[in-house]
């Protein structure tokens, strides 16, 4: 099954969270891995910035993500790294 049936199919997915998902997915390199912020993704899916973090968290709880927080050499924050999973 493609990753689109699996999170279709997935009941326990609210529509943010499938939403966000396949803007990740849409963006990551060849190796599941991208970095848009929370704000860009909310100003491209039309979303508010909490629904946007809701739906990460959705995603992580639920495996089909990793979230890796990025800091810049002064030790301020920069945007999350997320790792798409495979899905079977």
């Amino acid at each position: 099954m493609s990753y689109f049936g699996t999170i279709y199919a997935d009941d326990r997915l609210p529509s943010r969270a499938r939403m966000v998902y396949m803007y990740l997915r849409d963006r990551a390199n060849q190796d599941g891995v991208c970095w848009p912020s929370i704000r860009t993704i909310a100003t491209d899916l039309k979303l508010s910035r909490s629904t946007v973090k809701r739906a990460l968290r959705d995603l992580e709880k639920l495996g089909y993500m990793e979230n890796r927080r990025r800091c810049r050499c002064n030790g301020g924050n920069t945007s999350n790294l997320y790792r798409i999973k495979e899905i079977c």
